[in-house]
């Protein structure tokens, strides 16, 4: 199909820093006026929506707490899934490690008999351990058998969802919960230390930042990482070159979903402090964090960002469910609003689109 003789279409060869950024900011505006649009038909104004959204957000401690909360599990699979990304896998299954990291960090603190020392860097470890491991399968049955990843990692989502839900209907049920489906409290030496009465664990908020600082480094400077942009750039040139693809991208899954499952420690370690209903556990996070890695265009540094944007609308979707009586699945739909805008900026951001003169 070609396009209109008064339009004339050039490929940019590599889009600029600037370019970039204005596409995406523009693909955000795109979707705040569509979803000033949904507000308006409940009755509510676009303005007084975001305000609400802002201000119970960002305007005092308790929405601030929250906000830092929802960005928590967010960076750690967005940093882990621009590394996936990059390397031409896509990763849906982010939910399932996170979960997986959950219920190894469970066992770990209910039934290892580890000291208190070593509880919480065993809990770190094996969340990580586990969320790898879920993440290497579906890396492995694409590579050798041509499986497809967005279905393998997508599916394994509800198997790590039913292993939770059989772990606190069955063999873990605590007994001191009083015939609810939790397992038992974890020890004081299992929980990760937070600010004051809020659910900011912070030493996993900083780990998050120190990760998504060194997985920068690590596309950008390493070896491993050159590769990993080859392969996802261009597949036959990595082949060519002598590039593993099987080693290449079982690395990025290995990374990918261990961050994921490291978010799962920090949900059940450092807020709930036991394991519980899946949906609990996480609310979508590996879901979301996928946008807030495509916003962030598979920058690790930018995830920081994005993160901190996405866990804003988190926050606020209460907001305006307490205060103007909307329902929260509005942030989901915020969520497929944005994500319909950035995947329809690519064009813009690949092509550069002028009207002709003549």
């Amino acid at each position: 199909m070609q396009a209109p003789k008064w339009l004339n279409i050039e490929r940019r060869p590599i889009p600029s820093g600037r370019t970039i950024f204005a596409v995406s900011i523009l693909a955000i505006v795109a979707a705040l006026i569509v979803m000033g649009i949904f507000f308006a038909t409940y009755g509510v104004s676009p303005i007084r929506a975001y305000g609400s959204i802002i201000g119970g957000a960002l305007g005092n401690w308790s929405g601030f707490s929250e906000t830092l909360r929802r960005m928590i599990p967010l960076l750690l699979c967005g940093v882990g899934l621009t590394i996936a990304f990059r390397a031409l896998f896509w990763n849906i299954g982010a939910d399932g490690q996170l979960l997986l990291g959950a219920v190894a960090a469970t066992g770990i603190a209910l039934f290892s008999g580890l000291p208190g020392p070593l509880l919480l860097p065993a809990m770190f470890f094996g969340g990580f351990a586990a969320g790898a491991l879920w993440g290497v399968i579906p890396a492995v049955l694409k590579v050798k058998l041509g499986i497809n990843d967005v279905i393998t990692t997508l599916m394994m989502n509800y198997i790590a969802l039913y292993v939770v839900l059989w772990l606190i209907h069955g063999p873990w049920r605590g007994p001191s919960m009083r015939g609810y489906a939790y397992t038992d409290m974890f020890p004081l030496s299992a929980r990760i230390p937070t600010i004051g009465q809020s659910h900011v664990h912070w030493p996993t908020l900083v780990l998050g930042i120190v990760l998504a600082i060194i997985a920068y480094i690590f596309v950008n400077r390493t070896r491993s990482g050159f590769e990993t942009r080859v392969v996802g750039e261009n597949p036959h040139a990595a082949r060519f070159a002598g590039i593993s693809t099987l080693k290449t991208v079982v690395i990025a899954m290995l990374i990918s979903g261990g961050l994921a499952g490291i978010a799962g420690v920090g949900e059940v370690a450092g807020v709930h402090y036991q394991l519980l209903d899946p949906t609990q556990i996480s609310m979508g996070y590996g879901f979301t964090a996928i946008i807030v890695a495509w916003l962030a265009r598979k920058n690790p540094l930018a995830v920081i960002v994005t993160s901190f944007f996405f866990g804003v609308l988190m926050a606020g979707g209460d907001v305006i469910k307490v205060n103007l009586g909307l329902p929260y699945e509005l942030i989901n739909v915020f969520n497929g609003v944005i994500m319909f805008f950035l995947i329809g900026s690519e064009v813009f951001m690949n092509y550069k689109i002028s009207i002709r003169r003549h």
